[in-house]
Formats: structure tokens, sequence, C-alpha cells
């Protein structure tokens, strides 16, 4: 079968000829309609070296993952062949307190693994197949397409985990602010509005984005600037955000979240761009919260498919054939995508 594979640090990713999998005992071999293209993968494929990442090379990419079951390895049952189905990202031991939790994206023992799940160091869904250790790793689709899917696994489930953290913070009168309006920032804004009652003030520096942002349900659109902190203010009457979600996290957003987060606020930093926020006394308001956030757990995925099937979330998707994989990670790269670009083998 076809395979999208990362062969060698900062270097493109290659479509190559792979064997098809064959699952084992309790494994599961999905034939995929979905893959997303996300910026994580941009990150390790052109920023990290070798030996910082637990990752054996090569290894198929593609995290964000849907399609139709295609094989069943003995002793999996609940399952039937031609059924569609999300793939659960992160996977853990499945033995550990998190994992019994449905915490996998917190596995007590991530060190002893090798990857972090499929698409992160293991064989992922830019392929035309791919084999899944463990059924505890699949979640029913029901009658969702799984190339619209595939994005609710990782751009709709990461900020729907940081918004339930705090949701407690997000009532009558409250402001949510979320920093980037592509593939996550357009599903996080769709969530705010779905369970909270938060006014929602979107910021990216590019007027489509912002465009999406509007038709996703942002109350407001902010343009990124020298001008985004203050007109936040004035748009909170001057008390700053009870949430600020920053989904980029570049130095210059991670300023404006901590200029614009109020007292007693969460700052969570859900994107990787490898910026810092020096934290002190005086550097953020009173009692303000900074936070990292990764992935959510299997029930949030499960919440989160139910809220799609009930069509509260729908992801905007930019669909690419399997062999044009490259080019749609070079416009992800480029910035020229609108929400989600999902890889259909």
């Amino acid at each position: 079968m076809r395979a999208l594979q990362f062969t060698d640090w900062k270097q493109p990713p290659e479509l190559r000829e792979v064997p098809d999998p064959e699952p084992g005992p309790g494994e599961v071999v999905i034939r995929i309609g979905g893959a997303g293209a996300c910026h994580s993968d941009l990150h390790i494929m052109h920023e990290f070296e070798e030996g910082m990442l637990p990752y054996e090379l090569p290894f198929t990419l593609g995290h964000e993952n849907a399609g139709w079951v295609h094989a069943l390895g003995a002793g999996v049952t609940g399952l039937e062949v031609g059924e569609s189905v999300a793939v659960y990202g992160p996977w853990g031991c499945g033995r550990c307190d998190r994992c019994r939790r449905g915490m996998e994206n917190y596995c007590t023992r991530a060190a002893e693994i090798n990857g972090s799940g499929g698409g992160l160091g293991r064989n992922g869904g830019m392929a035309d197949m791919m084999l899944v250790p463990d059924a505890r790793l699949l979640v029913p689709l029901g009658d969702l397409d799984p190339v619209q899917a595939a994005p609710l696994t990782d751009a709709a489930l990461t900020p729907y985990h940081a918004i339930v953290g705090s949701r407690h913070l997000l009532g009558a009168g409250s402001t949510a602010v979320v920093i980037g309006a592509g593939g996550l920032g357009h599903m996080a804004i769709q969530i705010l509005r779905t369970i909270t009652p938060a006014t929602v003030i979107a910021v990216d520096q590019r007027a489509e984005a912002l465009a999406l942002a509007a038709e996703s349900g942002a109350h407001h659109g902010v343009q990124a600037g020298p001008d985004a902190a203050e007109e936040i203010r004035q748009l909170t009457h001057g008390l700053g955000a009870e949430l600020v979600l920053d989904v980029v996290g570049a130095d210059a957003t991670l300023q404006l979240a901590a200029a614009t987060v109020r007292t007693l606020g969460h700052l969570t930093i859900v994107g990787i761009a490898g910026g810092t926020l020096p934290v002190s006394f005086f550097s953020v308001p009173y009692e303000a919260s900074v936070a990292t956030t990764y992935w959510g757990s299997i029930t949030e995925l499960m919440d989160v498919i139910t809220l799609a099937r009930q069509g509260h979330l729908t992801a905007h998707v930019t669909t690419f054939p399997l062999t044009e994989a490259v080019t749609a990670y070079e416009q992800l790269r480029q910035g020229e995508l609108q929400g989600r670009a999902v890889i259909t083998p």
C-alpha cells in the first residue's frame, strides 16, 4: 500500500510503498477515510533533531484519523468490518491509572513507550490503511463522514479539553479569547459557542481566518498586531478575558495572552510554536493561571463526536489526495489554508 512516511529529520516526507498491515491479537486495521495535516507535524519535520523525540524513523505520518474497520485481529469484539470509526490519537500503556480513566494523553508510563501514537513515532493514517494496536482506541462515528470527522480527533478534541477545564469560569457575562483562528481555533470557537454562554473574541493576522472565525460563531474578530491588546481590553470593558486560549504559542501571541487575561482567569497554551512566557509576580494578573495542555481523554472525544453528530461542530475541511499530501503540508506551512487540511487516501 501507499504511505506518506517521515524518513529523516529536517527532510520532507516521502510517499512510499509499504506492506499492508495485518492485525495481530487485539489489533484492528482501519481503511483510512481522512487523515488531518497538523501544524505539530511541521514542527516535528522541520525543527527537531535526531534524539530530541523518542521516535524511531521511518514512520507514517497522520495522527488525526478516521475511516472504516477493514480487518479484526483475534479476540476483538464489539466492532464490525465496514463500521466507521475515529482513532483516538494518544496511545498510552492502557494499564496505568490515567489510561484506565481514558486519559492516555497523560499516560504515566509514556517514557517507556516507543512513540506517543499513530503518526507520532508509530505508523499513522496518511496511508491506505492503518494498524491500530488495540480496539479500545476506536470510537464509533455513527452517521458522520470520516473525512469530516478526522479533525475531531485533535483539532476539536484538544481545545475541547482545554475549554472544559476552564468552563467554571465561563458563566454569563464572561469572555473567551481564541488567538489563532486556524485548524484548532475555528473548532475552539464552535465549542465555546456550544457549551458556554461566553462572548468569544477571535484574534488572527489573516483576514481570511477572521472571516472563518465569524462563520464559526465568534462575536468579535481582532486583527493581530500592536493594537490588539487594547482592542480586546475595550471589548471587555477594561477587565480582560476569563479564558485566553493561545492556539499559536509564539512569543508575540503569548505576550498578547498575558496582556488580555483578567485576574483569576486562565491562560492556556495550546500551540507549540516555540514561544516563551516569563512568569513572575507582576507579569500576569493576580491569580491568573498559566497552563499547557495536550490532547484530551477518549471520553472527551466521545463528547466531541456527539456534538458533531448533533450538528454543533463542523470542521472546515480542504481535502487532498495522498499523492498531494506534501503539497498540503507546504500550503499549511505558508499559511495558505483555512481550517483543516485532510488527506483522503
